[in-house]
């Protein structure tokens, strides 16, 4: 059976992560309140991130400003979306 967490993002009961997903206190704290479907949202933003505002990962500005974004994403507050982003419901209406 799946371990379930109450979604940070969704306010809802949801399946959580297998393993925390960092080290320390923000890993554990992702664990314990935030699901699976939302972190691999997550995960799929901050690559879409990571490739249309041409971050490099090396650099410590992005770090923080992806940890920024994720807090905010993982939240349900507003965060920052890709330059040019189209969501495919809107490029069918088109």
């Amino acid at each position: 059976m799946a371990r379930m967490v109450f979604c940070r993002k969704y306010k809802q009961e949801l399946e959580g992560l297998d393993v925390p997903p960092y080290p320390g206190v923000k890993g554990q704290d992702i664990y314990a309140n935030v699901s699976k479907k939302a972190w691999q949202e997550w995960m799929a933003h901050q690559t879409m991130l990571i490739n249309e505002k041409r971050l490099s990962v090396m650099d410590m500005g992005t770090k923080v400003y992806l940890t920024e974004q994720m807090t905010k994403f993982l939240s349900g507050e507003s965060y920052d979306q890709a330059d040019g982003y189209v969501p495919p419901s809107a490029q069918d209406n088109k």
